[in-house]
């Protein structure tokens, strides 16, 4: 029998707390996802589907249009494959918060624009079959809250990892002997 010196005492649960760097990713990710479903939700309401504000003569309107391909209208009707698609991607991008290529918190909002967009994205296409965007700019191809926030998610990430990732030190192997 043992006495209550030697018995085990269970080990404590472990407990993670939230970093700021977390908090900038998780909470980025919430807000871009309510912003842009509340935006898709007001153009649905108030605007026919090819009805635009203020009148088509404007070089900046708003416009609802539906979009049940992928970017720049490509992959058209491939809802369950871009729905798939987009379990990928959310995985593809959690793992790439996870591990960073620059440790800044700039890069967690960044990521958290990207999984946020890509969740927004996301709901539509399971809700209805199809995204609603609505912002249309000179010509450009018609996009939503969502779209925005990967494409900037994206670009700061591409400038961060550019000039702030930590590169490797230089190898010294390849160097001719002093002699």
């Amino acid at each position: 029998m043992q006495t209550l010196e030697q018995t085990e005492a269970p080990a404590p649960p472990v407990i993670r707390r939230w970093s700021g760097k977390t908090a900038a990713f998780w909470g980025t990710a919430v807000v871009v996802v309510t912003l842009d479903q509340l935006t898709k939700a007001i153009v649905r309401t108030t605007l026919d589907v090819g009805e635009s504000w203020p009148s088509s003569s404007w070089d900046i309107k708003i416009k609802n249009v539906t979009n049940s391909g992928a970017a720049f209208s490509s992959l058209q009707d491939q809802t369950v494959f871009l729905i798939a698609m987009t379990f990928f991607g959310l995985a593809a991008i959690y793992l790439y918060y996870r591990n960073p290529p620059f440790q800044h918190w700039v890069a967690s909002v960044a990521i958290g624009m990207m999984l946020g967009g890509a969740v927004g994205n996301l709901i539509d296409r399971v809700r209805v079959g199809r995204v609603t965007d609505f912002v249309d700019v000179f010509g450009f191809p018609k996009f939503n809250v969502a779209d925005s926030s990967i494409s900037v998610g994206v670009t700061v990430i591409i400038i961060g990892y550019l000039f702030f990732a930590q590169k490797p030190p230089e190898s010294h192997e390849d160097a001719p002997p002093d002699g």
